[in-house]
């Protein structure tokens, strides 16, 4: 892993866009192994060398101060966290003059922990964008009113935007379009505020991740044409429904591309879209065009953008082919060079190999340089480009039409011959025998049509006027036949995108040759026959092997915060494992509940929970009957054999969850019996912590699903 120093240096070369210097910079200073201490002088001393952006310094600051809060948790020494930032200036950083409070670029800034308006608790920076910064927020006006959602998203705008006229401009310009812009593809944004100097836009909360995160996955190379149409048809749905409102994005790329854990795809930050053919709208564009803050995104935006020419839709289409293509193949068509350089260069990209012709026409023309020859539309783009919505719309036509194309071209046939007779007869025999010429052709088409299917055979209606050719020459008058088509690989790499489409789901894949196993579990309103469907149809699959289990709804929390690290578990080879007695979970009233662990090949600590039917969580251990939960390496033991757990009403699907980590879960004692939903708030909380201190991969969980019910009299 790169230092602190070297992430800041390839920032600094170019090396890095600002996307992917964000993208490093959590896992850079958590496997740093310095303190915040050091690795603030670190920064101190990069940022003197060759200053970075403000907004970027103030980023990096906070992030380091918030060790400290982490490293508390974890029971650390550090005590406090600095909420107001030194920013030294550019001039004073190229002087070589240290970080001081009477800086001219300082500024206070709100980070995590922190509150806006005392009401919305900032609890997670979600990310950086180019005007501001994104925290998950609790509302504590909807927590107070026991809002089954309390939480939102906030953008807090960035600091060297503080400074600008047009910065308060730009956000509420921001909440009105995204206001307008009212669709299931794109964020729903709420209103704009502020806090003293501190501006913020409130948004709706989304749970999953960027599109930037799945394309920046090590060893990411692509994902079959199926498994990426449903993302390629949302963005598309997105930019449609803006452009035919009259909005263009400007900055659409990768990181403004939410997946969310429901398998939706929606378009955030329309922060600098400008009108383009709105009249009404042009008193807007005369006092405040956001185009002039210069936000914008090298590798995604179109020549004309980048030559500062007027906003148009097809800027949007060249950065939607550059995203479909990345989303494809795993890499930039045009190797991360701008718009500009790329055609300077005469670079053209390679055709996918998992692209038919239509849609390798639809791409390219999405990818051309002039504005004139490129996609003139997303709609006629996700036309040509959707090869399923072509095969289905031919199918059902095929289906009603097949009949009737055979009739008409025979039909045409029949009277081109009879026109063209030398000895053409006249009166009603002649029509009689004409119609019945006809229908015989009709016959004979529709027959050499159905042929092609399978063994459908039919008479024929009168001997040919000249001989068939002999079997020798017609064979030798037929083109070679086309090599075979080599089978595409099965990796993993493909396998995973599409699973991680799957809603309410924990799936774990093994490929061997051309066999695919899944295993896992699965919600019952998706089914394990529409997983069937979708993984059969994965390019390279000829033997698919399921073992998934059903999984009620009310799972889906517990499954949402839990099932990444199960999947770590299955992926490494069940390093940790948990099960029932009896074997099959079916369990009565008064029966114990009686579970073996096994624990992984390292120092640990053993969480057991029981989640119930009501909703509520008992904590099996640690608890106050099985204190110790600090385990050996490879460590297997036996919980609840004296009875301390005894099934009782309501009874019906519940689940018992292991999870093991390499630090105490918590500082201290929870209640043996809590609501799930505060449980699992707080854990998904702190297994970020620790998974950012120690590495997620030390992180695995085990599920154990049991069935409950009223013991027969």
């Amino acid at each position: 892993m790169a230092s602190l120093a070297r992430v800041i240096h390839d920032f600094q070369n170019g090396e890095l866009s600002r996307d992917e210097f964000v993208a490093q910079l959590d896992s850079t200073l958590t496997t740093e192994g310095l303190g915040p201490t050091q690795l603030l002088d670190m920064l101190g001393a990069a940022h003197r060398k060759a200053p970075l952006p403000d907004d970027l310094y103030v980023e990096v600051r906070r992030r380091i101060e918030q060790l400290r809060v982490s490293n508390v948790a974890a029971g650390g020494e550090e005590t406090g966290i600095q909420t107001t930032l030194d920013i030294p200036s550019r001039r004073e950083a190229s002087a070589g003059s240290a970080p001081n409070a009477n800086a001219a670029g300082s500024d206070q800034i709100k980070g995590t922990g922190d509150t806006l308006n005392n009401r919305f608790v900032l609890e997670e920076c979600l990310g950086v964008g180019g005007m501001g910064t994104v925290y998950k927020a609790l509302d504590l006006r909807k927590l107070e009113a026991s809002d089954r959602k309390p939480y939102l998203a906030i953008k807090v705008l960035n600091v060297q935007f503080r400074g600008n006229p047009n910065s308060l401009v730009a956000l509420q310009r921001e909440a009105r379009k995204a206001q307008v812009l009212a669709h299931r593809n794109i964020i729903t944004v709420y209103d704009f505020d502020r806090d003293g100097p501190i501006v913020y836009l409130t948004m709706e909360y989304l749970s999953g991740k960027p599109l930037s995160q799945l394309l920046r996955t090590p060893g990411y190379q692509g994902m079959p044409v199926r498994a990426a149409l449903p993302i390629v048809r949302g963005m598309s749905s997105a930019l449609a429904y803006a452009h035919e409102r009259g909005f263009v994005h400007c900055d659409f790329k990768p990181a403004n591309v939410f997946l969310t854990t429901n398998a939706e795809v929606k378009v955030i930050d329309f922060g600098i879209a400008r009108v383009f053919q709105r009249p009404e709208e042009e008193s807007d564009a005369t006092v405040f065009d956001p185009g002039s803050l210069g936000a914008l995104t090298p590798a995604y935006a179109s020549p004309e953008m980048i030559e500062h020419r007027e906003p148009d839709p097809r800027d949007d289409i060249y950065a939607l082919g550059c995203i479909t293509y990345e989303l494809l193949t795993g890499h930039h068509p045009f190797d991360r060079l701008s718009a500009t350089q790329a055609r300077n260069a005469d670079f053209k990209p390679q055709r996918p190999a998992n692209l038919d012709a239509k849609q390798w026409r639809a791409l390219r023309a999405a990818l051309s340089f002039d504005r004139n020859t490129r996609m003139p539309s997303v709609e006629r783009f996700i036309a040509e480009f959707d090869n399923e919505a072509r095969a289905e719309k031919s199918g059902t036509l095929a289906k009603v039409g097949l009949a009737s194309f055979a009739v008409v071209c025979a039909a045409a046939v029949g009277v081109f011959a009879f026109r063209s007779a030398p000895n053409r007869q006249h009166g009603p025999q002649a029509e009689a025998g004409a119609s019945q010429s006809l229908a015989e052709q009709a016959a004979s088409s529709s027959s050499s049509l159905s042929s092609s299917g399978d063994a459908v055979s039919a008479p024929v209606a009168a001997q040919p006027a000249t001989p068939p050719a002999s079997p020798v020459a017609a064979a030798s008058a037929m083109p070679p036949a086309p090599p075979p088509v080599p089978k595409p690989a099965l990796t993993l790499a493909a396998v995973m995108p599409a699973l991680m489409q799957v809603p309410c789901s924990a799936l774990a894949a093994s490929v061997q040759d051309h066999s695919l196993t899944v295993r896992g579990y699965v919600s019952q309103r998706y089914g394990a026959a529409h997983l069937k469907d979708t993984l059969a149809a994965l390019p390279g699959v000829d033997t698919l092997t399921l073992a998934v289990e059903p999984l009620a709804d009310d799972k889906c929390d517990t499954i949402k915060t839990l099932a990444p690290y199960w999947v770590d578990n299955m992926q490494a080879g069940h390093v940790a494992a948990l099960h029932v007695r009896p074997p099959g979970g079916q369990l009565s009233d008064g029966d114990p509940l009686v579970v073996d662990v096994a624990t992984p090949g390292y120092d640990s600590y053993v969480n057991l929970d029981y989640y119930q039917l009501d909703g509520s969580v008992v904590h099996m251990v640690p608890s106050p009957r099985a204190k110790d939960n600090q385990a050996p390496p490879h460590y297997t033991a036996t919980i609840g054999s004296a009875g301390d757990w005894i099934i009782s009403k309501p009874f019906g699907s519940e689940m018992v969850v292991l999870l093991i980590t390499p630090a105490p879960l918590f500082d201290k004692p929870r209640p043996e019996s809590e609501s799930r939903a505060d449980y699992l708030h707080a854990l998904d909380t702190r297994l970020a912590q620790i998974g950012s201190k120690y590495g997620r991969d030390h992180i695995v969980a085990d599920f154990a699903p049991i069935t409950t019910k009223p013991r027969l009299p």
